[in-house]
């Protein structure tokens, strides 16, 4: 069996040295995409901070108790955003002696800290909110009927939030960012529960304000499925999880695409942080060289590469081809 390993950094590298445009060229890419995650995480920490101020005050001037929980989940934004430029500054380092594929993972635990916390601000709030419901049905707590403020208050944060989230989001499909989409998310999250938040002032201004401590379980609610799915996400990237099946699809049709490959004998792909690796066995005329098999093998990786920019590393191995083989070209008829 012969094989060939080829890592799209290494090759990167090497095409570098050889061409001095192409090693000037690669830091600045590099430098651009920093320059993005850093503008847009400076922006939503700005915001945040004055978004959680505007909602602590109108909720505590007021007398919400769903509008300060609201205000504390969007404080809670701001670290979260601060847990993301900190793992995208680790994972974006260059492989070392000690970490040889790279440090992408790191992101993915800035993910599930980021997970942590939000379970932990939703507990927070749904234990607070519970235990004023549970003293106002035993009479212990009257509870006061938020002011007019709390509205307005809540109206902006809804649609301040759904503008944070379409703006983070749009540059996390850019730098391909798990964790930058997970902040995304964290967004809307608390997009949402304003939205709770309205519901449950609005109802308590109409006479019913015992919906306020309950917009506050809802909003606990939203949070704990938001750090839920952002956990569960960041868990299956750091366990290898392949990549989706029209993906891999697409990868076999490539494959096969190449002159000279006759069949694919395996084809597997694992998820690394936010990137791809490669591994597949190909079959080829086993009568033909050595080094003609290895061309067919560099074929099928600057294939790959090419045409996914999220691949990483490529490992692909070349076998004798058989009829047992798992994929083939179809024959004309």
């Amino acid at each position: 069996m012969s094989e060939i390993t080829t890592n799209s950094e290494n090759s990167a590298a090497s095409e570098s040295a050889e061409n001095p445009v192409l090693q000037t060229s690669s830091p600045d890419f590099r430098n651009t995409d920093t320059d993005l995650a850093m503008t847009v995480s400076r922006s939503t920490i700005i915001v945040n901070l004055l978004l959680s101020g505007m909602k602590l005050a109108s909720g505590i001037i007021a007398h919400s108790t769903a509008m300060v929980s609201d205000g504390v989940h969007s404080a809670s934004d701001v670290l979260s955003t601060f847990i993301v430029i900190i793992g995208l500054h680790f994972s974006s380092k260059k492989s070392d002696a000690s970490h040889q594929y790279g440090h992408e993972r790191l992101e993915c635990v800035a993910g599930i800290l980021l997970s942590v916390l939000l379970a932990a601000t939703g507990l927070t709030i749904g234990f607070s909110s519970g235990v004023r419901l549970i003293r106002h049905f035993q009479g212990c707590l009257v509870i006061e009927t938020p002011g007019a403020v709390t509205l307005a208050a809540a109206a902006i944060s809804i649609i301040t939030k759904e503008i944070m989230y379409r703006y983070t989001a749009k540059a996390a499909q850019k730098l391909k960012s798990s964790a930058m989409m997970a902040d995304a998310w964290h967004h809307r999250s608390d997009a949402l529960s304003s939205i709770g938040s309205f519901i449950g002032i609005l109802g308590a201004r109409a006479g019913y304000p015992v919906l306020d401590p309950i917009a506050g379980i809802v909003i606990c609610g939203f949070i704990l499925k938001a750090a839920g799915e952002i956990f569960m996400d960041a868990v299956r990237k750091m366990t290898d999880e392949a990549c989706d099946e029209t993906t891999q699809d697409h990868m076999q049709d490539v494959i096969l695409a190449q002159e000279g490959v006759l069949g694919i004998d395996s084809l597997k792909t694992r998820i690394f942080g936010s990137r791809i690796y490669v591994d597949a066995e190909i079959g080829v005329n086993g009568d033909m060289t050595l080094r003609d098999a290895h061309k067919i093998a560099e074929k099928v990786h600057h294939a790959i590469e090419t045409e996914f920019s999220d691949v990483k590393h490529c490992m692909v191995h070349v076998n004798p081809y058989s009829q047992i083989s798992l994929w083939a070209p179809e024959k004309d008829s």
